[in-house]
């Protein structure tokens, strides 16, 4: 049995989903969201996402993390943005100690639903299927459960 932690950056609100898989057999374990102030200094968002995260890590002790790979916005800012809040996440990883494995989006569409085109509705469509019962906490903490199904499933 193996406890997986799954992670969608961002700096408006990061997603997180814990998953638990024994064998191919998965099931739902938490998830959720940090949602921080956009009118915060980004320091105290940062900090904000790393502490949150940290307390997430010490509740459900997951023994690896899977994150979503960065992509290149159009915006420079946003991509800044994003790459500022994914190093706070993987900040809170490394000091929890947990290897820490990256999926592009297109792999965790294709692992989810089949195919790497499929849209976000797919993918929260297939995770009512794949975790049944789970109440989802929104659209980032569904990515984030993606990306760990994505990672038991590539793992084996």
């Amino acid at each position: 049995m193996t406890i997986i932690l799954g992670l969608d950056p961002s700096l408006s609100c990061t997603g997180w989903g814990v998953i638990r898989a024994e064998g191919s057999r998965l099931s739902h374990v938490a998830n959720g969201q940090i949602a921080t102030n956009a009118k915060a200094p980004i320091v105290e968002r940062l900090a904000q996402i790393q502490r949150e995260l940290a307390a997430v890590i010490e509740e459900h002790a997951p023994q690896r993390a899977a994150c979503e790979e960065i992509f290149l916005n159009k915006n420079p800012q946003s991509t800044l943005k994003l790459a500022q809040a994914r190093g706070a996440v993987l900040a809170a990883c490394g000091a929890a100690e947990l290897d820490v494995r990256e999926h592009a989006a297109r792999s965790v569409k294709k692992a989810v639903v089949g195919t790497g085109a499929a849209e976000k509705r797919q993918v929260q469509a297939m995770l009512k299927v794949l975790l049944p019962g789970a109440r989802i906490a929104g659209a980032d903490a569904a990515d984030a459960l993606a990306v760990a199904i994505a990672d038991a499933h590539s793992r084996g």
